[in-house]
């Protein structure tokens, strides 16, 4: 897309040498009109009254061409609704009083949008929430391409050029909460809150896939972002849960599933520890078992080391083959 914006390349002077000419040329106007009135000379007076009356206008015009800027701002020139560039150096200016000034600021500013509910990409209802960072970049854009008057809450239509920076500002960032809502839909429906196969399917998720999917959330928000001029700093997920209605039941399968994962691992554990205990009394010659007394001992050990409750021995005093 081509870049229409400019650096102003017009006349500026210093602003501190033009208000002290501007305030000397207003008090020479308000003295010449001043004499004009006790002068008794008709056509000395006359001359007196036209160059103070013509001092005072043109004193008053050029206070409209005093310009401040400070750092991390800018300001949008026009000339009778002509483009005649962008005004990003910091102090105080005097241009052309004619050229009509919008204020704009390139500052970083954080947008923390509340959680809203989609569906992930298996349809069940999910709350997310995100945190952007963006600034400003192309002025042009933002100004002129993008329709800020019809963006704001509650806004009459009146918010033209004389639009204040703050109101500026805020319909710009009332535009990027809406694309960044509709870019966070689209992103968190392409990926399931978590893995229903208890990682073995290598998926991305939301829950665990932090570091990919902030990484095109913020391709995506630039994307819808770049019409209007604005650049994405950063983009990320800050809030992940289920929505309330499906909380519950999502809570009692995950805790199924951590009970299952940590069964299977008492379990496999369990029989390296039978397997180690029979191999050592074989080969330490300790006590000879046949196949029944193994099950029995396997049986018995199994029991002891998958329970969850404390064994209870049983001491026998007899021999093996009682």
């Amino acid at each position: 897309m081509e870049n229409k914006e400019f650096t102003y390349q017009g006349k500026t002077l210093n602003g501190i040498l033009m208000l002290v000419l501007n305030i000397i040329g207003f008090l020479a106007g308000v003295g010449l009109f001043i004499f004009a009135c006790v002068s008794q000379e008709g056509w000395l007076a006359n001359v007196c009254g036209v160059c103070g009356v013509l001092l005072l206008i043109l004193s008053i015009i050029c206070v409209c061409g005093f310009i401040l800027v400070e750092p991390g701002q800018a300001r949008v020139l026009l000339f009778f609704g002509k483009y005649r560039g962008t005004f990003t150096e910091p102090g105080y200016y005097w241009l052309n009083p004619f050229i009509s000034q919008k204020k704009l600021s390139l500052r970083v500013r954080n947008l923390d949008a509340e959680p809203i509910k989609v569906n992930d990409k298996t349809g069940n209802p999910i709350m997310i929430g995100m945190v952007l960072v963006w600034k400003l970049k192309d002025t042009y854009k933002a100004i002129f391409e993008i329709d800020t008057q019809t963006m704001a809450e509650g806004s009459t239509g009146q918010a033209g050029i004389g639009a204040s920076a703050a109101q500026i500002m805020n319909m710009l960032g009332r535009f990027v909460q809406i694309q960044a809502d509709a870019a966070l839909r689209q992103v968190a429906g392409q990926y399931a809150y978590d893995d229903d196969e208890g990682g073995k399917s290598n998926q991305i998720t939301l829950r665990d896939g932090s570091d990919e999917i902030n990484k095109e959330l913020e391709a995506r928000i630039d994307e819808r972002l770049a019409m209007a001029g604005i650049e994405v700093v950063e983009a990320r997920i800050n809030y992940l849960a289920y929505a309330p209605e499906i909380a519950a039941v999502m809570l009692r399968r995950q805790q199924a599933s951590a009970i299952i994962s940590a069964r299977e691992k008492i379990v496999e554990g369990a029989v390296s520890m039978v397997k180690m205990a029979l191999q050592k009394l074989s080969d330490e010659d300790v006590v000879e078992l046949d196949d029944d007394k193994k099950a029995a001992m396997v049986s018995n050990l199994l029991v002891v080391l998958c329970g969850d409750d404390t064994a209870q021995p049983v001491v026998n005093t007899g021999t093996l083959n009682h």
